[in-house]
């Protein structure tokens, strides 16, 4: 593999910078369901959040393409390193923040997610041999949920600290030579900031020598836009099997910001740690998929690979609906961390082989933008006064259920009828 060097500091910069991040990201939906019990705030501030990341995803799609991908590394990694870091010296010299504050943590961190991972697998097709996709991508899968392993585990920590030396996770107990204490929200920011800096500094570093020479589209951005989008409408196969294969983490996103929190404060009767040990069960299955999927599905097309595997995490989210079981929830996020990343595997190194690298910025932001109008629909749905009563909010699970159906359907109806063709 060519641009070893480089591949290697840039999934050292992902770990460092998304540790802090994703233990950030755990924090702050369970901050407004246990912490200052405004979870309805949050709901709808993430409404208003993933409505605005339409827009910015789109131009996001169209900045991958133009420029320099290592330099808006760089570029999104200081903007966000100063914004976080501002309100979490706020939040040590006043001893606390404000919920507008929290949420725009969360809002600039989301954002950021938006053009951070399409430029990620951009930058990586373009230094990787065509060959080496599929392995790039599984590397990238272990990585990353490799670092959530770790955010998960230390959220619980930081989330909730330890008494008697001793400390619960992922249902298993440890004990340790110390305590921890609880961190204030603005010390997790803190952390979070300072990450960011450190991520500047490894980007700097970062060598390479581009694999194949490719025509930069240099126009308007109306007009760098319509190219990719008039790609996709002459590769109608290419746009169903994009959308379709992105229905799983549509739903998990909403799963994990909106759903989880309250599925384990108000169904599950549970703690912190619990709702923190499942982003653990759930790294672990992703790392699972990292390692072995592109094996396990070697023979089979990319349309069947997603089909098996939306099939298996309907049967895990009809299983969180109805047991309440805490096993049962641990194992429904196992499942789910290996079907999502192995989805995203598969979609990715099908979209790697599929999609020129000078268009796969426009082409992933144009699927990202449909995702996000998805993820609208659903959080919209899943702030209806019926979920907050009881123990409802199990229910949100079974339109996963129902989404998983459709999008299965859907893959079998353009593989078998649309495609005529060996995908």
């Amino acid at each position: 593999m060519k641009n070893k060097k480089a591949i290697y500091l840039l999934f050292l910069s992902n770990i460092i910078s998304g540790l802090a991040q994703g233990i950030s990201m755990i924090a702050i939906p369970w901050y407004f369901i246990e912490i200052v019990e405004a979870s309805d705030f949050f709901v709808y501030s993430y409404i208003i959040i993933t409505i605005g990341t339409l827009f910015w995803g789109i131009y996001a799609g169209a900045l991958i393409d133009r420029y320099s991908r290592k330099k808006i590394f760089i570029i999104t990694n200081l903007v966000c390193g100063i914004f976080i870091g501002l309100i979490a010296i706020y939040g040590q010299m006043n001893g606390t923040l404000s919920n507008i504050m929290v949420v725009s943590v969360f809002a600039v961190t989301i954002f950021n997610y938006n053009i951070h991972y399409p430029n990620l697998y951009a930058f990586g097709q373009e230094i990787t041999e065509k060959k080496m996709y599929g392995k790039l991508n599984s590397y990238i899968e272990v990585q990353g949920q490799t670092t959530s392993v770790l955010a998960g585990a230390f959220a619980a920590i930081l989330l909730t600290g330890t008494t008697d030396q001793s400390l619960e996770i992922a249902g298993f107990n440890f004990n340790l030579p110390f305590d921890v204490t609880k961190w204030a929200i603005h010390d997790i920011f803190l952390l979070d900031a300072f990450t960011y800096l450190i991520v500047i500094g490894i980007f700097s570093l970062i060598k390479y020598q581009p694999i194949s020479n490719y025509d930069i589209h240099v126009g308007s951005l109306i007009s760098r836009l319509k190219v990719g989008f008039d790609y996709l409408r002459s590769n109608k196969t290419v746009f169903i099997f994009g959308l379709t294969s992105y229905m799983l983490f549509a739903f998990t996103l909403v799963e994990l910001h909106v759903v989880l929190p309250s599925y384990v404060h108000d169904f599950l009767a549970a703690d912190g740690n619990v709702y923190a040990s499942s982003e653990v069960y759930y790294s672990l299955g992703a790392i699972f998929s990292g390692v072995l999927i592109l094996r396990i599905f070697k023979r089979i097309n990319s349309f069947y690979s997603v089909i098996i595997l939306m099939f298996f995490v309907s049967l895990a989210f009809l299983s969180m609906t109805f047991y309440k079981l805490l096993w049962v929830f641990f194992l429904g996020n196992l499942i789910l961390g290996v079907t999502n990343a192995g989805v995203r595997i598969v979609r990715t190194t099908y979209l790697f082989n599929n999609v020129p690298n000078n268009l796969i910025g426009r082409v992933t932001s144009v699927f990202s933008s449909l995702n996000i109008v998805v993820r609208v629909v659903l959080i919209s749905i899943l702030s209806l006064s019926f979920f907050d009563f009881e123990d409802n909010i199990r229910w949100a699970y079974f339109i996963g259920v129902i989404l998983m159906i459709v999008s299965i359907s859907i893959l079998l109806y353009t593989y078998f009828y649309v495609n005529k063709k060996k995908v």
